[in-house]
């Protein structure tokens, strides 16, 4: 009984790793220090959870010209872009955006913004990458 149980529970964490695709960013000419990465997997609405994580990430503030946030991005299937949130960030410590969207995520990117609630990307683009 325990070899079964055993084998599940490694049967059900390859499952769930598997399913997980990992984007790391390229080193960002505006950003250097800054070491980005990001995760889409599906859960178990058939949503797609993104999630962003930035280390040495300088604030917004401190970029030439001053910005006032970090706007995060997704490209989907057909091209469309849209803004899935704000990245905040403290002293350079580790930022975490935790997005669920219903798209299919290509491509991810981040920008430095004047203003949060934008529908499309106006300021300085920081890095790009896209998913496997």
């Amino acid at each position: 009984m325990k070899i079964i149980r055993y084998f599940a529970i490694i049967g059900v964490f390859a499952l769930m790793t598997t399913c997980v695709s990992t984007a790391k960013f390229p080193i960002s000419k505006t950003v250097p220090a800054a070491d980005i990465t990001a995760t889409k997997k599906q859960d178990d609405n058939k949503n797609y959870v993104i999630e962003l994580t930035a280390k040495n990430l300088a604030e917004a503030n401190r970029l030439n010209p001053q910005m006032n946030n970090y706007s995060v991005w997704i490209v989907i299937d057909n091209g469309t872009t849209k803004n899935i949130g704000q990245l905040t960030n403290k002293n350079g410590q580790k930022a975490v955006l935790v997005a669920v969207t219903p798209y299919d995520v290509k491509e991810i990117f981040i920008t430095a913004e004047e203003k949060g609630d934008l529908s499309y990307p106006a300021g300085v683009e920081i890095s790009r990458t896209k998913f496997n």
